[in-house]
């Protein structure tokens, strides 16, 4: 009651005029993270998407006023002492955001580093977990996978009754072999590929989008893993393995180099850290650290994501903050 208060509060004050000097004396800086754009019902399937309205609404914010830079230029430190400094980041490499993000970016003429995956190189047009959620969705009640059953609970997420834990959470342990065969057994329970008005929620760019994406001057491409796999979780060799061919994908793909790495799910070990540098990758981002020296270390940042059920000022005086009411 008190936050929605607060909230409610910063809308009107901004309205009319009373907390602009909030925003014109914020200085600082923050990377921020999107993920998929959308033009409606922004939570189907998970609660990481945007409105495209809203996400046009926060670019008008950030023009008027932050300072809104590249990610290299984040790195170097090439921060403005009179505004607030912000790095734009999407993670997924959805086809909405070639669709939708791309324009945006180029009509308020603000950049954006896009980390995309390579899975389309083994054949797929969709992440495994992104999979899981339509499954949830539209799957039913109950299932029997693997001779396990499951049982579907209030976020659409199917709980193992022998272990009580998520088939998702099951799966980010495993290697993408199990993830694929997992797929291919589900599909036929919810054939969703035939329902083009899902297409937004789930679709992966292809390399062709990829390639028009890096020829803009307001993108630029990072690397998300093989196969969006959690890198904490399976083994390092498995790990090594994506991080090394990420780059060699993405690199061939744009014919750029490809120096930044965003984990999935932001998580990482120091053996992770060590070969993506190992890799050549320069630019590291987490969501938040978990290793002590983590902010000493040159290569690391941390990212802020994007709350979709917030208004634009609430979500901007959150980034300033760095933090959401509580």
């Amino acid at each position: 009651m008190f936050r929605d208060a607060k909230y409610l509060y910063r809308d009107i004050s901004l309205s009319t005029g009373f907390s602009k000097s909030f925003y014109e004396s914020a200085r600082g800086s923050c990377i921020i993270i999107y993920h998929g754009i959308c033009q409606q019902d922004h939570t189907r399937f998970n609660p990481i998407f945007l409105k495209q309205k809203t996400f046009e609404s926060h670019l008008k914010f950030y023009q008027k006023y932050f300072n809104v830079i590249s990610l290299d230029d984040y790195y170097m430190q090439r921060f403005s002492r009179h505004k607030f400094n912000v790095s734009l980041t999407f993670d997924d490499g959805f086809a909405n955001n070639y669709k939708y993000v791309l324009p945006l970016l180029e009509q308020y003429k603000l950049p954006a580093t896009f980390f995309i995956t390579a899975i389309r190189a083994s054949g797929y047009d969709i992440l495994w977990n992104d999979f899981l959620n339509i499954v949830g969705k539209y799957g039913p009640p109950t299932m029997v996978y693997n001779n396990e059953h499951y049982y579907k609970d209030k976020l659409n997420k199917y709980i193992s009754t022998k272990s009580g834990i998520s088939l998702t959470g099951e799966l980010r342990c495993c290697g993408f072999e199990e993830k694929a065969e997992m797929m291919k057994i589900l599909y036929p329970l919810v054939p969703f590929k035939a329902n083009k008005d899902d297409e937004d929620y789930w679709l992966q760019m292809t390399e062709q989008q990829v390639k028009q994406l890096s020829a803009s001057p307001f993108a630029n491409i990072g690397a998300h893993g093989h196969y969006h796999n959690d890198l904490a979780r399976i083994s390092i060799d498995d790990a090594k393995a994506e991080l090394a061919y990420s780059k060699r994908y993405l690199e061939h793909l744009i014919e750029k180099p490809v120096n930044s790495f965003a984990f999935p799910y932001g998580t990482y070990t120091p053996e992770v850290i060590k070969a993506a540098k190992q890799y050549g990758y320069s630019q590291l981002l987490a969501m938040d650290f978990h290793y002590e020296g983590d902010h000493k270390d040159a290569a690391m940042r941390e990212r802020f994501t994007v709350n979709p059920f917030l208004t634009t000022t609430n979500q901007m005086y959150a980034t300033v903050k760095r933090r959401y009411d509580q």
